[in-house]
């Protein structure tokens, strides 16, 4: 490598990054600098999620391309185009090749899009971007795993496991700061193992018994209207309201929720002994009706030697861990090709 090209290379690392954050409602995307910072404010877009996958490219890339020409002070001052864009998605993502392994119906023909040459093709096409333009994709929760044990609340440790709790259950593995996949991509997604405190609870899969039908926040707020036909409650931190005024069946429910999580979360811990368990999504934002069981449940499941030394802790990033996560994995990409000659 001569002098010039190592220049360039330098640059290029040091350069900002697009971190995007595809969901079912919106796309969030802002530039990322080498140190996790934003360098501006976050672009969003609304997802045409039944649209199609096209449409959803399309707009994907007219995000990255508006907070290029637009939004980028930045970008500008160091005359670079865009070296990498990260793109954390909704589905399960083979983040080897960018392309969505499976996924739901949130967005509509989304299952075998190939995210990441569909992007940089448009990116090419609207002249934002070079030939060699690197695009990481990896599912949503992966990414927000990557900003969060990078600079967020799991700063500083070797191995994190992340357990995301909201209208599901998801969850990730960071080890020595890169995601775990699993040879199907679902490494750490707990949400469908079974659940012994979930009992015949029906699942979203279809199945019964798992750690969503009664850990997530629909499924709590669910139990609560089946016990007692208040039709009105639609919501988990509606049952928590109602349980820190005195409701004994919100009380119940609110705290079996916490409980199946807990030995979940402590079944995870024994087999992969993590140094941090980062808890996000919008359960983690509970109080002491839910962290309080949750925590005693995890403590009380694994062996004393990592009940005394594990670190249980929400989230500290908020929305722009998936974005901050995405443009990380996608500059840990870049360095690895650069550290293969590549």
């Amino acid at each position: 490598m001569t002098t010039s090209t190592a220049a360039i290379v330098d640059e290029q690392l040091t350069a900002p990054v697009v971190g995007v954050d595809v969901g079912g409602t919106k796309i969030a995307a802002a530039l990322v600098s080498a140190d996790g910072g934003l360098l501006g404010p976050v672009a969003e877009a609304p997802t045409p999620a039944r649209e199609g996958a096209q449409a959803v490219l399309d707009a994907i890339a007219s995000s990255v391309t508006t907070l290029i020409d637009t939004g980028a002070p930045a970008a500008r001052r160091v005359r670079l185009a865009p070296v990498a864009v990260g793109i954390g998605s909704a589905g399960v993502i083979d983040a080897g090749r960018g392309v969505v392994a499976s996924a739901t119906d949130t967005i509509t023909g989304w299952p075998g899009t190939d995210i990441a040459g569909g992007v940089a093709r448009r990116l090419l096409a609207a002249g934002v971007a070079s030939q060699d333009l690197l695009v990481h994709v990896d599912n949503d929760v992966n990414a927000y795993a990557a900003g969060e044990a990078w600079i967020g609340a799991g700063a500083g440790a070797g191995s994190v496991l992340v357990v995301a709790v909201g209208t599901g259950v998801g969850g990730a593995v960071v080890l020595d700061g890169h995601v775990h996949h699993g040879a199907h991509f679902l490494a750490g997604e707990m949400g469908h193992m079974p659940s012994g405190t979930a009992g015949s609870e029906p699942c979203t899969c279809g199945r019964s018994g798992h750690l969503e039908a009664i850990a997530a926040g629909p499924q709590i707020a669910r139990r609560y209207r089946e016990a007692t036909g208040a039709v009105d409650v639609t919501g988990a931190h509606q049952v928590e309201r109602l349980a820190d005024a005195g409701d004994a069946v919100a009380q119940r429910v609110y705290r079996e929720a916490a409980i199946a999580l807990g030995k979940a979360i402590a079944a995870v811990v024994t087999v992969l002994d993590p140094e941090r368990v980062i808890v996000s999504g919008g359960l983690a934002r509970s109080g002491d009706l839910w962290w309080g069981p949750l925590r005693e449940t995890v403590r009380a499941e694994v062996v004393g030697l990592v009940a005394d030394d594990l670190e249980l802790v929400p989230a500290a990033l908020g929305t722009t861990a998936p974005i901050v996560g995405a443009a990380h994995q996608a500059r840990l990409r870049l360095l690895s090709r650069r550290a293969a000659g590549l």
